[in-house]
Protein backbone atom coordinates (compact mmCIF):
# COMPACT_ATOMS: atom_id res chain seq x y z
CA UNK A 1 0.00 0.00 0.00
CA UNK A 2 1.37 3.45 -0.90
CA UNK A 3 0.38 7.03 -0.30
CA UNK A 4 -2.44 6.42 -2.77
CA UNK A 5 -4.31 4.68 0.09
CA UNK A 6 -4.90 8.12 1.58
CA UNK A 7 -8.65 8.68 1.25
CA UNK A 8 -10.33 10.71 4.01
CA UNK A 9 -13.76 9.98 2.46
CA UNK A 10 -13.30 6.21 2.64
CA UNK A 11 -15.10 4.41 5.51
CA UNK A 12 -12.11 2.09 5.79
CA UNK A 13 -9.69 5.00 6.16
CA UNK A 14 -11.94 6.74 8.71
CA UNK A 15 -12.22 3.52 10.74
CA UNK A 16 -8.43 3.08 10.90
CA UNK A 17 -6.33 5.82 9.28
CA UNK A 18 -3.15 4.92 11.15
CA UNK A 19 -1.52 2.37 8.77
CA UNK A 20 -1.91 4.73 5.80
CA UNK A 21 -0.72 7.72 7.84
CA UNK A 22 2.32 5.75 9.03
CA UNK A 23 3.28 4.96 5.44
CA UNK A 24 2.85 8.61 4.52
CA UNK A 25 5.08 9.66 7.41
CA UNK A 26 7.79 7.25 6.22
CA UNK A 27 7.50 7.48 2.44
CA UNK A 28 5.79 10.74 1.49
CA UNK A 29 5.67 13.10 4.51
CA UNK A 30 4.61 16.03 2.29
CA UNK A 31 2.61 15.55 -0.90
CA UNK A 32 -0.17 17.15 -2.91
CA UNK A 33 -3.42 15.17 -2.88
CA UNK A 34 -5.45 15.83 -6.03
CA UNK A 35 -8.87 14.64 -4.76
CA UNK A 36 -8.86 16.97 -1.73
CA UNK A 37 -6.80 19.72 -3.37
CA UNK A 38 -4.62 19.86 -0.25
CA UNK A 39 -0.97 19.45 0.65
CA UNK A 40 -0.83 16.64 3.22
CA UNK A 41 1.68 16.91 6.10
CA UNK A 42 2.14 14.04 8.59
CA UNK A 43 5.37 14.31 10.62
CA UNK A 44 5.23 15.69 14.16
CA UNK A 45 8.10 18.15 13.66
CA UNK A 46 6.53 19.57 10.49
CA UNK A 47 3.00 19.82 11.91
CA UNK A 48 4.44 21.45 15.06
CA UNK A 49 6.45 23.98 13.02
CA UNK A 50 3.61 24.86 10.64
CA UNK A 51 1.12 25.41 13.45
CA UNK A 52 3.47 28.10 14.79
CA UNK A 53 4.47 29.52 11.39
CA UNK A 54 2.81 32.88 10.69
CA UNK A 55 3.21 32.27 6.95
CA UNK A 56 0.18 30.04 7.35
CA UNK A 57 -3.23 31.06 8.64
CA UNK A 58 -6.71 29.81 9.43
CA UNK A 59 -7.89 32.41 6.92
CA UNK A 60 -6.39 34.40 4.05
CA UNK A 61 -9.02 37.13 3.87
CA UNK A 62 -6.87 39.55 5.89
CA UNK A 63 -4.29 39.53 3.06
CA UNK A 64 -6.23 38.70 -0.13
CA UNK A 65 -9.66 38.30 -1.68
CA UNK A 66 -11.03 34.91 -2.67
CA UNK A 67 -10.30 35.72 -6.30
CA UNK A 68 -6.70 36.77 -5.58
CA UNK A 69 -6.19 33.43 -3.85
CA UNK A 70 -7.64 31.54 -6.81
CA UNK A 71 -10.75 30.59 -4.87
CA UNK A 72 -14.42 30.86 -5.71
CA UNK A 73 -16.34 33.44 -3.69
CA UNK A 74 -18.67 31.95 -1.09
CA UNK A 75 -22.33 31.65 -2.13
CA UNK A 76 -24.66 34.29 -0.76
CA UNK A 77 -26.76 31.75 1.14
CA UNK A 78 -23.70 30.96 3.31
CA UNK A 79 -23.21 34.57 4.40
CA UNK A 80 -24.92 34.04 7.80
CA UNK A 81 -22.64 31.10 8.51
CA UNK A 82 -19.41 32.91 7.61
CA UNK A 83 -20.46 36.14 9.33
CA UNK A 84 -20.98 34.14 12.50
CA UNK A 85 -17.76 32.12 12.28
CA UNK A 86 -15.62 35.18 11.45
CA UNK A 87 -17.07 37.06 14.40
CA UNK A 88 -15.27 34.60 16.67
CA UNK A 89 -11.53 33.95 16.80
CA UNK A 90 -11.37 30.56 15.05
CA UNK A 91 -11.08 31.74 11.45
CA UNK A 92 -9.39 35.13 11.86
CA UNK A 93 -5.76 36.16 12.12
CA UNK A 94 -3.85 38.93 13.93
CA UNK A 95 -4.46 41.69 14.76
CA UNK A 96 -8.16 40.77 15.00
CA UNK A 97 -7.39 37.38 16.55
CA UNK A 98 -5.00 38.92 19.09
CA UNK A 99 -7.61 41.42 20.22
CA UNK A 100 -10.43 38.85 20.50
CA UNK A 101 -8.32 36.30 22.36
CA UNK A 102 -7.15 38.95 24.82
CA UNK A 103 -10.70 40.06 25.58
CA UNK A 104 -12.17 36.56 25.80
CA UNK A 105 -9.31 35.35 28.00
CA UNK A 106 -10.19 38.03 30.56
CA UNK A 107 -13.59 36.37 31.05
CA UNK A 108 -12.81 32.71 30.25
CA UNK A 109 -10.19 32.30 32.98
CA UNK A 110 -8.46 29.22 34.42
CA UNK A 111 -10.07 30.05 37.76
CA UNK A 112 -13.55 30.09 36.21
CA UNK A 113 -12.91 26.74 34.50
CA UNK A 114 -11.54 25.06 37.63
CA UNK A 115 -14.50 26.43 39.56
CA UNK A 116 -16.74 24.37 37.30
CA UNK A 117 -15.20 21.06 38.42
CA UNK A 118 -17.72 20.29 41.20
CA UNK A 119 -20.60 20.95 38.81
CA UNK A 120 -18.98 18.82 36.08
CA UNK A 121 -18.42 15.97 38.56
CA UNK A 122 -21.98 16.14 39.82
CA UNK A 123 -23.42 16.15 36.31
CA UNK A 124 -21.16 13.27 35.19
CA UNK A 125 -22.19 11.21 38.21
CA UNK A 126 -25.86 11.94 37.53
CA UNK A 127 -25.60 10.88 33.88
CA UNK A 128 -23.55 7.76 34.65
CA UNK A 129 -25.93 6.89 37.50
CA UNK A 130 -28.86 6.92 35.09
CA UNK A 131 -26.95 4.67 32.68
CA UNK A 132 -26.11 2.22 35.48
CA UNK A 133 -29.71 2.18 36.73
CA UNK A 134 -30.80 0.97 33.28
CA UNK A 135 -28.11 -1.68 33.16
CA UNK A 136 -26.38 0.01 30.24
CA UNK A 137 -27.17 1.78 26.98
CA UNK A 138 -25.43 4.06 24.49
CA UNK A 139 -22.53 5.68 26.35
CA UNK A 140 -22.32 8.40 23.71
CA UNK A 141 -25.98 9.45 23.73
CA UNK A 142 -26.48 9.09 27.48
CA UNK A 143 -23.19 10.40 28.91
CA UNK A 144 -20.67 11.70 26.36
CA UNK A 145 -23.06 14.02 24.48
CA UNK A 146 -25.15 15.56 27.30
CA UNK A 147 -22.17 16.23 29.58
CA UNK A 148 -20.24 18.87 27.57
CA UNK A 149 -23.35 20.53 26.10
CA UNK A 150 -24.81 20.98 29.60
CA UNK A 151 -21.49 22.15 31.01
CA UNK A 152 -21.11 24.78 28.28
CA UNK A 153 -24.77 25.78 28.64
CA UNK A 154 -24.36 26.15 32.41
CA UNK A 155 -21.18 28.14 31.98
CA UNK A 156 -22.70 30.44 29.37
CA UNK A 157 -25.95 30.82 31.29
CA UNK A 158 -28.33 29.21 28.78
CA UNK A 159 -31.63 28.44 30.58
CA UNK A 160 -32.23 24.73 31.19
CA UNK A 161 -35.43 24.71 29.14
CA UNK A 162 -33.53 25.88 26.03
CA UNK A 163 -30.59 23.49 26.17
CA UNK A 164 -32.14 20.91 23.87
CA UNK A 165 -31.69 23.44 21.05
CA UNK A 166 -27.91 23.60 21.35
CA UNK A 167 -26.86 20.14 20.15
CA UNK A 168 -28.72 20.33 16.79
CA UNK A 169 -27.37 23.84 16.15
CA UNK A 170 -23.84 22.72 16.97
CA UNK A 171 -24.09 19.64 14.75
CA UNK A 172 -25.48 21.73 11.88
CA UNK A 173 -22.70 24.30 12.05
CA UNK A 174 -19.92 21.71 12.46
CA UNK A 175 -21.08 19.91 9.32
CA UNK A 176 -19.39 22.72 7.39
CA UNK A 177 -15.95 21.76 8.66
CA UNK A 178 -15.85 18.42 6.85
CA UNK A 179 -14.09 18.10 3.50
CA UNK A 180 -16.26 19.41 0.65
CA UNK A 181 -19.61 19.46 2.49
CA UNK A 182 -22.70 18.84 0.35
CA UNK A 183 -25.03 21.71 -0.50
CA UNK A 184 -27.57 20.18 1.88
CA UNK A 185 -25.01 20.30 4.70
CA UNK A 186 -24.08 23.88 3.78
CA UNK A 187 -27.71 25.03 3.86
CA UNK A 188 -28.25 23.24 7.19
CA UNK A 189 -25.20 25.09 8.58
CA UNK A 190 -26.55 28.45 7.36
CA UNK A 191 -29.96 27.79 8.97
CA UNK A 192 -28.33 26.74 12.24
CA UNK A 193 -26.13 29.86 12.20
CA UNK A 194 -29.15 32.14 11.80
CA UNK A 195 -31.17 30.43 14.53
CA UNK A 196 -28.27 30.17 16.98
CA UNK A 197 -27.20 33.78 16.38
CA UNK A 198 -30.71 35.11 16.85
CA UNK A 199 -31.11 33.17 20.09
CA UNK A 200 -27.77 34.27 21.55
CA UNK A 201 -28.30 37.89 20.53
CA UNK A 202 -31.44 38.07 22.67
CA UNK A 203 -29.68 36.36 25.57
CA UNK A 204 -26.62 38.64 25.30
CA UNK A 205 -28.79 41.76 25.40
CA UNK A 206 -30.56 40.49 28.49
CA UNK A 207 -27.24 39.78 30.23
CA UNK A 208 -25.76 43.11 29.24
CA UNK A 209 -28.73 44.85 30.83
CA UNK A 210 -28.99 42.51 33.84
CA UNK A 211 -25.69 40.66 34.41
CA UNK A 212 -25.62 37.35 36.28
CA UNK A 213 -22.78 35.04 37.29
CA UNK A 214 -22.23 33.41 33.90
CA UNK A 215 -19.82 33.68 31.00
CA UNK A 216 -22.17 35.58 28.67
CA UNK A 217 -22.50 38.27 31.33
CA UNK A 218 -18.74 38.30 31.85
CA UNK A 219 -18.09 38.58 28.11
CA UNK A 220 -20.67 41.36 27.82
CA UNK A 221 -19.02 43.32 30.62
CA UNK A 222 -15.33 42.74 29.88
CA UNK A 223 -13.37 45.87 29.01
CA UNK A 224 -9.65 46.15 28.29
CA UNK A 225 -8.13 49.62 27.86
CA UNK A 226 -11.50 50.90 26.73
CA UNK A 227 -11.97 48.05 24.23
CA UNK A 228 -14.81 45.55 24.48
CA UNK A 229 -16.44 42.82 22.41
CA UNK A 230 -19.09 43.90 19.95
CA UNK A 231 -22.40 42.05 20.06
CA UNK A 232 -21.43 40.10 16.92
CA UNK A 233 -18.10 39.11 18.50
CA UNK A 234 -19.77 38.03 21.73
CA UNK A 235 -22.23 35.85 19.80
CA UNK A 236 -19.44 34.40 17.61
CA UNK A 237 -17.38 33.60 20.70
CA UNK A 238 -20.25 31.79 22.42
CA UNK A 239 -20.91 29.70 19.31
CA UNK A 240 -17.22 28.83 19.05
CA UNK A 241 -17.08 27.77 22.70
CA UNK A 242 -20.07 25.48 22.28
CA UNK A 243 -19.03 23.93 18.96
CA UNK A 244 -15.34 23.48 19.68
CA UNK A 245 -15.98 22.45 23.28
CA UNK A 246 -18.71 20.01 22.44
CA UNK A 247 -18.02 18.05 19.26
CA UNK A 248 -14.38 17.25 20.05
CA UNK A 249 -15.12 16.30 23.68
CA UNK A 250 -17.88 13.90 22.65
CA UNK A 251 -15.53 12.25 20.15
CA UNK A 252 -12.68 12.13 22.67
CA UNK A 253 -14.90 10.32 25.17
CA UNK A 254 -16.24 7.78 22.69
CA UNK A 255 -12.89 7.18 20.98
CA UNK A 256 -11.25 6.90 24.40
CA UNK A 257 -13.56 4.18 25.70
CA UNK A 258 -13.38 2.28 22.42
CA UNK A 259 -9.58 2.38 22.74
CA UNK A 260 -9.81 1.07 26.31
CA UNK A 261 -12.09 -1.80 25.29
CA UNK A 262 -9.59 -2.75 22.57
CA UNK A 263 -6.75 -2.66 25.11
CA UNK A 264 -8.13 -4.68 28.05
CA UNK A 265 -4.81 -4.80 29.87
CA UNK A 266 -4.66 -1.00 30.08
CA UNK A 267 -8.34 -0.84 31.02
CA UNK A 268 -7.70 -3.19 33.95
CA UNK A 269 -4.74 -1.04 34.97
CA UNK A 270 -6.98 2.01 35.04
CA UNK A 271 -9.71 0.22 36.98
CA UNK A 272 -7.14 -0.80 39.57
CA UNK A 273 -5.59 2.66 39.88
CA UNK A 274 -7.85 5.67 39.35
CA UNK A 275 -4.90 8.00 39.96
CA UNK A 276 -3.95 7.23 36.35
CA UNK A 277 -6.99 9.13 35.05
CA UNK A 278 -5.18 12.43 34.26
CA UNK A 279 -2.38 10.79 32.26
CA UNK A 280 -4.88 8.32 30.76
CA UNK A 281 -6.98 11.19 29.41
CA UNK A 282 -3.89 12.68 27.71
CA UNK A 283 -2.83 9.32 26.28
CA UNK A 284 -6.30 8.47 24.99
CA UNK A 285 -6.44 11.83 23.15
CA UNK A 286 -3.04 11.06 21.62
CA UNK A 287 -3.83 7.46 20.74
CA UNK A 288 -7.08 8.11 18.86
CA UNK A 289 -7.26 11.83 18.20
CA UNK A 290 -10.82 13.24 18.09
CA UNK A 291 -9.98 16.03 15.62
CA UNK A 292 -7.33 14.31 13.47
CA UNK A 293 -6.81 16.97 10.80
CA UNK A 294 -6.68 20.76 10.78
CA UNK A 295 -6.35 22.95 7.71
CA UNK A 296 -4.28 26.06 7.10
CA UNK A 297 -3.88 28.45 4.17
CA UNK A 298 -0.40 29.25 2.88
CA UNK A 299 0.02 33.05 2.93
CA UNK A 300 3.62 32.97 1.67
CA UNK A 301 5.59 30.18 -0.02
CA UNK A 302 6.89 27.75 2.60
CA UNK A 303 9.34 24.86 2.32
CA UNK A 304 8.63 21.59 4.17
CA UNK A 305 10.88 18.52 3.92
CA UNK A 306 12.51 20.07 0.84
CA UNK A 307 9.14 20.61 -0.86
CA UNK A 308 7.94 24.13 -1.67
CA UNK A 309 4.25 24.64 -0.88
CA UNK A 310 3.09 27.72 -2.80
CA UNK A 311 1.14 30.74 -1.62
CA UNK A 312 -2.57 30.15 -2.02
CA UNK A 313 -2.39 26.43 -1.26
CA UNK A 314 -4.33 24.69 1.50
CA UNK A 315 -2.42 22.43 3.88
CA UNK A 316 -3.89 19.45 5.75
CA UNK A 317 -2.00 19.06 9.03
CA UNK A 318 -2.57 15.54 10.35
CA UNK A 319 -2.60 15.63 14.13
CA UNK A 320 -3.45 11.90 14.14
CA UNK A 321 -0.24 11.10 12.25
CA UNK A 322 1.89 13.50 14.30
CA UNK A 323 0.55 12.00 17.54
CA UNK A 324 1.90 8.59 16.51
CA UNK A 325 5.27 9.73 15.17
CA UNK A 326 7.94 7.29 16.45
CA UNK A 327 10.55 10.05 16.43
CA UNK A 328 8.63 11.64 19.33
CA UNK A 329 6.68 8.81 20.99
CA UNK A 330 8.27 5.50 21.99
CA UNK A 331 6.23 2.57 20.67
CA UNK A 332 3.59 5.02 19.39
CA UNK A 333 0.99 2.42 18.39
CA UNK A 334 0.86 1.08 21.95
CA UNK A 335 -1.63 2.55 24.42
CA UNK A 336 0.27 3.46 27.60
CA UNK A 337 -1.94 5.17 30.17
CA UNK A 338 1.06 6.32 32.21
CA UNK A 339 2.94 7.78 29.23
CA UNK A 340 5.03 10.73 30.42
CA UNK A 341 6.08 13.00 28.86
CA UNK A 342 3.31 13.06 26.28
CA UNK A 343 3.77 16.01 23.89
CA UNK A 344 0.67 15.28 21.82
CA UNK A 345 -0.72 18.14 19.77
CA UNK A 346 -4.41 17.29 20.05
CA UNK A 347 -5.19 20.85 21.20
CA UNK A 348 -3.01 22.48 18.55
CA UNK A 349 -0.09 24.86 19.02
CA UNK A 350 0.73 28.49 18.39
CA UNK A 351 -1.72 31.37 18.52
CA UNK A 352 -4.68 29.11 17.71
CA UNK A 353 -3.98 26.71 20.61
CA UNK A 354 -7.35 25.56 21.93
CA UNK A 355 -8.67 28.12 24.41
CA UNK A 356 -10.97 25.44 25.86
CA UNK A 357 -8.25 22.86 26.55
CA UNK A 358 -8.47 23.28 30.36
CA UNK A 359 -12.25 22.78 30.25
CA UNK A 360 -11.93 19.71 28.00
CA UNK A 361 -9.45 18.20 30.45
CA UNK A 362 -11.84 18.80 33.38
CA UNK A 363 -14.74 17.22 31.47
CA UNK A 364 -12.76 14.19 30.32
CA UNK A 365 -11.14 13.41 33.67
CA UNK A 366 -14.42 13.80 35.56
CA UNK A 367 -16.28 11.70 32.98
CA UNK A 368 -13.73 8.87 33.09
CA UNK A 369 -13.66 9.02 36.88
CA UNK A 370 -17.44 8.87 37.25
CA UNK A 371 -17.70 5.86 34.92
CA UNK A 372 -14.84 3.99 36.61
CA UNK A 373 -16.40 4.52 40.07
CA UNK A 374 -20.02 3.71 39.20
CA UNK A 375 -19.53 1.10 36.48
CA UNK A 376 -16.27 -0.75 37.24
CA UNK A 377 -17.32 -3.72 35.08
CA UNK A 378 -18.43 -1.64 32.08
CA UNK A 379 -18.34 -3.86 28.98
CA UNK A 380 -18.87 -3.42 25.27
CA UNK A 381 -22.06 -4.90 23.78
CA UNK A 382 -21.14 -4.65 20.10
CA UNK A 383 -18.36 -3.23 17.96
CA UNK A 384 -19.21 0.41 17.14
CA UNK A 385 -19.43 2.02 13.70
CA UNK A 386 -17.66 5.24 12.77
CA UNK A 387 -19.50 8.30 11.54
CA UNK A 388 -18.55 9.18 7.94
CA UNK A 389 -16.60 12.38 8.68
CA UNK A 390 -12.84 12.44 9.19
CA UNK A 391 -12.14 16.06 10.21
CA UNK A 392 -14.30 15.54 13.31
CA UNK A 393 -13.84 11.79 13.77
CA UNK A 394 -16.10 9.91 16.13
CA UNK A 395 -18.40 6.94 16.66
CA UNK A 396 -22.08 6.74 15.81
CA UNK A 397 -22.81 5.02 19.13
CA UNK A 398 -21.08 2.98 21.85
CA UNK A 399 -23.43 0.42 23.34
CA UNK A 400 -22.32 -0.89 26.75
CA UNK A 401 -23.60 -2.92 29.67
CA UNK A 402 -22.74 -2.51 33.33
Amino acid sequence: MSFLSYDPWSPEFVADPYPALARLRDERPVFFDEPTGQWVVTRHADVDALLRDRRLGRSYLHVATHEEFGRVAEPEFLRPFWDLIRSGMLDVEPPTHTRLRRLVSKAFTARRVEGLRPMVRSLAEELVGALVAKGGGDLLAEVAEPLPVNVIAEMLGVPREDRHLLRPWSAGICGMFELNPSEEAQRAAARAAVEFSDYLRVLARERRARPTDDLISALAQVVDEGDRLTEDELVGTCVLLLNAGHEATVNATGNGWWSLFRNPGELERLRADHSLVPTAAEELMRYDTPAPMFERWVLEDVEVEGVTIPRGAEVALHFAAANRDPSVFADPDRLDLSRDPNPHITFGLGIHYCLGAPLARVELTESYGAILRAAPALALVEEPRWKPGYVLRGLEALHVRV
